[in-house]
């Protein structure tokens, strides 16, 4: 347990969605000196501050960036505030875009990217769709038209809930601060849960804890995900295990994804990131 006055260490959880970071914020808060869970709303409060410290407020005359940089740090401090933990990771899907401010706010911090091949990032939402058919989702703007393909299409658009990920993560992974990142795949952490979370701990420098794989807990996301209507999105199941199955895409639209997995592709990986 942290001093009052010492600071936590940060730490950030970014990446494509449903690629299992839930599922690795529910197993990293098993460790009583962690913090860690689904979307916070730091991530969003951190851009409107950004905005508002621009060239665009009549005010920034009076701003450098060293003000900034004291603004933003003060953000993490202050909503964490309360937190006893010694290691907090925040999450969210815009901090692979702001790798080079968060590494300026805190140096040594590290950025956990959980990865999936598209076409099955595709696949899961709309199994969610079709789990809550009577039932429209706000990620697509509670529209109850629409088809898988019209679907698909609204995710990997680059403004769209995939594709902007997927730019995000691209950004990062090719920009100067890669090595302070590390990618995490979906099926290392389903299929082998330790082996994915010795990576993080030998990333970030902390020493392993024994964690329970039979016995995973994470409600956070209940109320969440019945305003967005869409009920499972950020489900965990209690036992960490992989379920094989078969794809309810189109098999042309699975195939139009299935060549999107850049970090396993020979030659990509141009700044050596760790990929587990």
């Amino acid at each position: 347990m942290k001093t009052q006055n010492e600071e936590p260490a940060f730490h950030f959880i970014s990446g494509l969605p449903r690629s299992g970071s839930t599922l690795l914020a529910a197993l990293l808060k098993q460790n009583p000196r962690f913090q860690a869970g689904m979307t916070s709303p730091v991530g969003g409060i951190f851009l409107a501050l950004l905005e508002a410290m621009s060239a665009r407020a009549e005010t920034s005359p009076f701003m450098d960036n060293d003000a900034r940089q004291r603004i933003l740090r003060g953000l993490f401090a202050n909503y964490f505030a309360t937190s006893k933990a010694q290691v907090i990771f925040d999450t969210h899907r815009f901090w692979c875009s702001k790798l080079p401010a968060l590494r300026l706010l805190f140096p040594q911090a590290k950025l956990i990217a959980c990865v999936r091949d598209t076409n099955w990032i595709i696949d899961s939402f709309e199994r969610l769709v079709r789990r809550n058919a009577l039932q429209p989702s706000g990620i697509f703007n509670f529209a109850a038209s629409g088809t898988v393909y019209t679907r698909a299409s609204t995710l990997a658009s680059s403004e769209g809930l995939v594709g902007f990920a997927y730019d995000a993560l691209r950004e990062a992974f090719y920009g100067e601060q890669a090595q302070s990142m590390l990618l995490v795949q979906y099926d290392t952490l389903a299929n082998n849960p330790m082996k994915a979370l010795a990576a993080v701990y030998d990333f970030i420098g902390e020493p392993l804890f024994e964690h329970d794989f039979e016995n995973v807990t994470f409600g956070e996301g209940d109320a969440y995900d019945g305003r967005l209507g869409t009920p499972g999105l950020h489900a965990v199941g209690k036992k960490v295990r992989a379920t094989p199955r078969d794809t309810i895409l189109p098999q042309d639209l699975f195939e139009r994804f299935s060549d999107d997995s850049f970090w396993n592709q020979p030659g990509k990986n141009t700044r050596g990131v760790r990929v587990v």
